[in-house]
């Protein structure tokens, strides 16, 4: 089971010439029974039928009754369960529907050619099968169809799991484990039994004609076999060895599947998942440019505000963003006050400090300040201060002519 190393809504795109025409590729997978098979499908059967044959005709037949009677039922039950769940698992097309029917189901289909869709499955639509899909439909790769409910591709079975075949996998995965579990008791028993008791697994009415110790019969009671002890023990031995691996990868297996039910997920979502979450991990280490953008959003909105005042001779403007409620209440004030101030300056009509005209002072002032945090509650204050500067400038030692422009000292008497 393993579905991790192709893209399953996917086929390999297309090879030859740029102009994309249709390239026939092979045709999709019925079945698990489709040739060729896959390794592992037989392996599979192999291991199976290697388990089968020790397990019925070597050992469970040494054990003593009635446990000899229980081990054949037992064992006989899983093995019996897992070989037909097994058969239906590999036999039943997963297919959808909408595949199943069609005339043409086993003609080749083009490979996805990539430069017209960029998924073989847009818009429920499946550009490879040419049909109508539901949301849970993914197209394999391998078998080259959609499949309904799609979970996993299964190179044991050499077929995809689907919801129409996801029950026969199960029950095959439950039963192989049990069985396996249980073979390796009674040889684990026979095992210990030859070291502790071995007359205890020379019960078999076979052998009353055995005379040494030595020799021990196998696939009893129908046709039995002479072997000797060391043979009987290295068989054990290399069978315990494969159903330990067995066991470990169909109890891993096992174990996956039913923290899938817990989690409601199928294999294919579970996988999607990991790997989104996998790709959110590394764009946070390596740091993400749109997350790095969204922080230079968030930055002091006060910094943006873009308050223009003119010369006297020139018309100030106000210009500020759309920041928000009290950014634009600050600027709104800045505006404002920097108006009344060139009201207020050119009623004055003639203050002159150095080079600086009142009007420059007050625009420069105002300028400086804006680069500094504002607050609500102090701008009445700050107003006040700066309307008491702008008259003041600075305690220029002087007052205005009424008959004319010039600037005259005041008197003694007037200080």
């Amino acid at each position: 089971m393993n579905c991790c190393r192709r893209g399953l809504r996917q086929t390999a795109p297309m090879q030859g010439s740029s102009r994309n025409e249709a390239v026939p590729s092979k045709p999709p997978k019925i079945n698990g029974w489709s040739w060729p098979p896959q390794a592992f499908q037989v392996v599979g059967w192999l291991v199976f039928s290697f388990l089968t044959v020790v397990g019925f005709g070597v050992y469970i037949p040494l054990l003593p009754p009635p446990w000899n009677h229980a081990a054949y039922v037992l064992t006989g039950v899983t093995f019996l369960i897992h070989f037909i769940t097994h058969i239906a698992a590999v036999t039943v097309d997963p297919a959808d529907v909408g595949i199943r029917t069609k005339e043409n189901y086993s003609s080749p289909k083009p490979f996805f050619d990539r430069t017209k869709q960029p998924h073989v499955i847009q818009d429920l639509h499946c550009y490879l099968c040419d049909i109508k899909v539901g949301p849970k439909v993914k197209h394999c790769g391998v078998c080259n169809k959609c499949v309904e409910d799609f979970d996993h591709h299964c190179k044991w079975l050499n077929n995809c799991v689907g919801g129409r075949n996801y029950w026969y996998f199960f029950v095959a995965l439950l039963s192989a484990t049990l069985g396996v579990f249980l073979l390796v008791i009674v040889i684990l028993f026979v095992f210990i039994q030859h070291y502790l008791d071995p007359s205890s697994l020379r019960t078999a009415p076979q052998f009353d004609g055995v005379l040494s110790n030595g020799t021990w019969l196998v696939f009893l009671p129908f046709a039995p076999i002479q072997t000797s002890s060391a043979g009987l023990l290295v068989l054990a031995f290399i069978t315990v060895m494969i159903s330990l691996t067995c066991l470990l990868l169909l109890g891993h297996l096992l174990g996956f599947h039913f923290y899938l039910f817990y989690k409601g997920v199928s294999t294919f979502d579970y996988i999607r998942i990991l790997r989104q979450k996998e790709a959110r991990n590394q764009e946070v280490e390596a740091g993400i440019p749109q997350a790095a953008g969204s922080h230079n959003k968030t930055q002091n909105p006060e910094e943006s505000i873009d308050c223009e005042s003119g010369l006297p001779h020139s018309s100030s403007t106000c210009n500020s963003g759309d920041k928000g409620p009290l950014t634009s209440q600050l600027s709104e004030s800045i505006c404002t006050k920097l108006k009344n101030l060139k009201k207020s300056a050119e009623k004055e009509n003639g203050y002159q400090h150095g080079t600086e005209t009142p009007t420059e002072s007050v625009t420069s002032d105002i300028a400086m300040s804006d680069t500094k945090v504002w607050k609500p509650e102090a701008e009445e204050e700050a107003q006040s201060s700066e309307l008491a500067s702008v008259r003041s400038v600075d305690g220029v030692p002087g007052v205005q002519n009424p008959l004319g422009s010039a600037i005259m000292a005041p008197d003694d008497s007037q200080q």
